[in-house]
């Protein structure tokens, strides 16, 4: 399941997407609209997509990463539309007989979802907005990349 929806993103629903006998783990990233960013007070986010680039991007992500591990399941949801704080943005489970692969895999997952797939974010603070471009998570960024 790859998919862009205006729709609040459900995480126990994409586990279950996911989840097969042969899946020893499944591994849940959930991208959440905070309060504050570039020391700024976030009030709300806004998403964009091209949803029919997007879902072809995600498939193709999807097929990167059953190339590398040892999958048994890959869904991805990016939400759309205005978001508030503690809102989930984007959802990926992947499922794997063992626990290292799917964290790994899920990992690469996000990185990759940030680095291509055509979604757009505004935020929306304290005296203004911004449009604003993913980043993915490296040794240099740190967790400041992270969504």
């Amino acid at each position: 399941m790859f998919r862009i929806t205006p729709d609040p993103l459900d995480p126990v629903a994409l586990i279950a997407t996911v989840q097969t006998d042969a899946a020893g783990a499944v591994s849940l990233f959930a991208g959440v609209v905070r309060d504050h960013n570039l020391g700024r007070r976030v009030l709300f986010m806004e998403y964009d997509a091209y949803p029919p680039m997007a879902e072809r991007k995600m498939a193709e992500i999807a097929a990167e990463v059953c190339a590398r591990w040892p999958v048994t399941g890959i869904a991805m949801l990016h939400r759309t539309g205005r978001l508030e704080i503690g809102d989930a943005s984007v959802l990926i489970a992947v499922a794997s007989p063992h626990r290292a692969d799917a964290i790994e895999a899920c990992h690469y997952a996000i990185d990759r979802l940030k680095e291509t797939v055509p979604v757009w974010k505004k935020e929306v603070f304290e005296g203004g907005e911004e449009w604003l471009e993913g980043t993915p998570v490296t040794a240099e960024t740190g967790a400041q990349g992270a969504e």
